[in-house]
C-alpha cells in the first residue's frame, strides 16, 4: 500500500552563526576554537614540512624552508589584509540584517580575489631573486640562496589556491561559520603531510617536494570552500553569473581592508630585513661565515615554529572578536561589542600564560623535533627562553587591534602597528647592530621591544577613543542603527531556516540581549518581497597573522 502522507520538508542545514544573541562567552568560543583547531592543523602540516626537511635533507635546506616565511609573506599578509576588510564589510552587513549588501560584497571579493591571483603571481616569480639577495647578502654554493629559490618559484607559481581559499573561507567566517573553514583545512593539512612523506622522504625531492606538496593541498582546500559558497543555502552563496565588481563595494573594501593589508605587507617586507639581520648574527665558536649563517637562520626556523603554536589561541581569538565586533556594531550593540573585545583578551592572555611554561621548561626537547643539528637546537633554546615570556604584549596587540579593525577603525592600528613593528624595530636593530652588538640576544630582542611599543600604544588609543558606532562601515554612514531588539523586515538568510543564535552558558545571565521577536520573512520570489525591496533606501557612496 502506497503511503500517500504529505512529508514535511527538510531544512536545508545552516552554518552561520549570529553573534548579537546568546553568551558572549559562548560566542567567541564557538567561533574560535574551529578556528583554533583549524590553524592547529594547519601549523601541524607545517611543521612537518620543517620536520621532513629537517631530517631528510640538508641543514641549508632547513634554513631555507625556514627563513623564507617572511617574503611570503609580503604578498600573502598583503591579500590577508584585503580579505579582512571584506570580512569586515560583510559580518557589519550580515548584523545588520542586509541580505543585498552581503549579497554584493562577496561576489565582489571573489572577483577581486580571481584578478589577485593573476597580479600576485606574477610578483611573487618575478621578485624572487632580487627580495632574496638583499635578505641572505649571499648567493654562495652550499648555502640557503638556491633551496630558498626553488621553494619560492614552485609556491609562488602555484599560490592562486590558497588565496581562494582565504577569501571564501573569510566569507564563511564573516558570517559565523568557522566550522567548514576548519574541515577543509583538516583535509588539506592531511594531503600536505602525506605527500611531504612521500615526496621528500621516498622520491628525495627535497625542498622542490615540500613546496609541491603544499600548493596541491592548497588548491584542494580551494575547491573544497569554493564548493561550500556555490551550494550555500544562506546569504553568503555564490552564483557564478553575480560575479563581478560593485565599486561602491569595493571602495568600502578598500577602505577597511586597505590599511590591514599594508601593515601587514610592509612589516613582512621589514621582517626580509630582520632575517638578513639574523643571517649576519656573530655567534661565538664559529670561522665560517656560510655556516654560521645556516645555524643562525636554521635556529630562528626552530624557534619560529614552536612560536607558531603560541600565537594560535591570540590569533584565532583575534579573528572572532573582529566578527564578533563587526555583527554587534551592525545591530548597534555597542556595549556587547566592548564586553566581547574584553573577554577575547582575557582568554588569549590565559590560554597564551598556560602555553608558556612548557614551552620553556621543555625548550631544548622541543628544538631537537626538528633538526638534529646540536648547534641549531642550543641556539634555538636560547631564542626560546628568552623571547616566550614577552608574549603577554602580543596578546593586547592582536585583539585590540582586531576589535578596531571589526569597528572599521582600520586605519590607526595600522600605524600603531607599522610603528613599532616596522619604524622602531628598524631603527632599534641598526643602533643595536651598529654601537652595541651584533649577538643573538641584542638582535633577537628587537621582536619584544616592538611588542612592548605597539602594546602601549595601542591601549594608550584604545581608552582614549574606543570602538565607536561602526556607522563607517553602513551603506549609508549618516544612517541611525537597526534597533538591537529588532531586526530588518527583508533580512532572510535562507528562507528553510533560522539562523542560530550563540549558546547562553548555565549560570550566565544573556547580558545585552532581548527576546527573539523576529518572523520569518516572505521568501524572495513572493510579491510581499518585492514591495520590500523596492521600498528598501538605495545606497550611497562611502569613502573608499602571520604574526608580526
Amino acid at each position: 500500500m502506497t503511503d500517500t502522507r504529505p512529508t514535511a520538508h527538510r531544512p536545508a542545514r545552516r552554518h552561520d552563526l549570529d553573534m548579537t544573541e546568546g553568551s558572549i562567552l559562548g560566542c567567541l568560543v564557538r567561533f574560535a576554537l574551529p578556528l583554533l583547531v583549524g590553524n592547529l592543523f594547519q601549523q601541524l602540516y607545517n611543521l612537518v614540512d620543517t620536520w621532513v626537511i629537517g631530517r631528510f635533507g640538508a641543514p641549508a635546506e632547513y634554513a631555507a624552508v625556514g627563513s623564507i616565511g617572511p617574503i611570503i609573506n609580503v604578498l600573502i599578509g598583503f591579500f590577508s589584509g584585503l580579505a579582512s576588510g571584506a570580512g569586515v564589510i560583510i559580518s557589519h552587513r550580515y548584523g545588520a540584517r542586509d541580505e543585498q549588501g552581503v549579497r554584493r560584497t562577496v561576489h565582489t571579493a571573489m572577483t577581486l580575489t580571481l584578478l589577485l591571483c593573476v597580479l600576485f603571481t606574477a610578483a611573487g616569480v618575478l621578485t624572487t631573486p632580487l627580495i632574496l639577495r638583499a635578505m641572505l647578502r649571499s648567493t654562495a654554493d652550499g648555502g640557503v640562496y638556491g633551496p630558498a629559490a626553488t621553494y619560492l618559484f614552485i609556491y609562488f607559481g602555484g599560490m592562486s589556491g590558497l588565496l581562494i581559499y582565504n577569501m571564501a573561507a573569510g566569507v564563511l567566517r564573516a558570517v559565523g561559520d568557522s566550522r567548514r573553514p576548519f574541515r577543509y583545512l583538516v583535509v588539506a593539512s592531511v594531503i600536505n603531510i602525506v605527500l611531504d612523506l612521500v615526496f621528500v622522504a621516498w622520491l628525495r625531492m627535497g625542498v622542490a617536494g615540500v613546496a609541491v606538496a603544499t600548493v596541491v593541498a592548497q588548491l584542494f582546500s580551494a575547491v573544497l570552500s569554493v564548493s561550500a559558497l556555490l551550494r550555500s543555502p544562506g546569504v553568503v552563496r555564490l552564483r557564478l553569473r553575480e560575479l563581478g565588481i560593485d565599486r561602491r563595494i569595493l571602495g568600502r573594501i578598500f577602505y577597511v581592508g586597505l590599511p590591514a593589508a599594508l601593515q601587514l605587507a610592509v612589516t613582512a617586507f621589514s621582517n626580509v630585513f630582520v632575517q638578513g639581520y639574523i643571517g649576519a648574527i656573530e655567534l661565538p665558536g664559529f670561522s665560517d661565515a656560510t655556516r654560521m649563517q645556516v645555524v643562525a637562520l636554521g635556529a630562528w626556523t626552530t624557534y619560529s615554529k614552536i612560536d607558531q603554536f603560541i600565537f594560535l589561541p591570540i590569533t584565532s581569538l583575534a579573528l572572532a572578536v573582529t566578527t564578533f565586533v563587526g555583527q554587534n556594531l551592525g545591530r548597534g550593540k555597542v556595549a556587547r561589542a566592548k564586553k566581547g573585545l574584553l573577554f577575547s583578551w582575557l582568554l588569549a592572555t590565559g590560554v597564551t600564560v598556560l602555553l608558556m611554561i612548557p614551552v620553556i621548561s621543555l625548550a631544548p626537547y622541543l628544538s631537537g623535533v626538528f633538526s638534529r643539528d646540536a648547534d641549531m637546537i642550543a641556539v634555538a633554546t636560547t631564542l626560546l627562553r628568552c623571547i616566550t615570556p614577552f608574549y603577554l604584549f602580543s596578546c593586547v596587540n592582536q585583539t585590540f587591534a582586531a576589535g578596531l579593525r571589526g569597528a572599521g577603525r582600520s586605519i590607526p592600528p595600522m600605524v600603531i602597528l607599522l610603528g613599532s613593528f616596522v619604524g622602531f624595530r628598524q631603527l632599534y636593530l641598526w643602533i643595536v647592530s651598529t654601537y652595541v652588538s651584533r649577538g643573538l640576544l641584542p638582535i633577537a630582542m628587537s621582536y619584544p621591544a616592538g611588542w612592548f611599543v605597539c602594546c602601549t600604544s595601542m591601549l594608550v588609543y584604545y581608552f582614549a577613543v574606543g570602538l565607536g558606532d561602526g556607522r563607517k562601515l553602513a551603506e549609508n554612514p549618516t544612517a541611525e542603527a537597526p534597533p538591537a531588539d529588532t531586526a530588518a523586515p527583508d533580512f532572510h538568510p535562507a528562507a528553510e531556516t533560522r539562523t542560530p543564535a550563540c549558546p547562553t552558558t548555565a549560570g550566565s545571565p544573556p547580558a545585552d540581549n532581548a527576546p527573539d521577536t523576529r518572523t520569518d520573512p516572505p521568501s524572495a520570489d513572493t510579491p510581499e518581497a518585492a514591495k520590500i525591496a523596492e521600498a528598501a533606501p538605495s545606497p550611497v557612496d562611502a569613502p573608499a597573522n602571520k604574526r608580526a
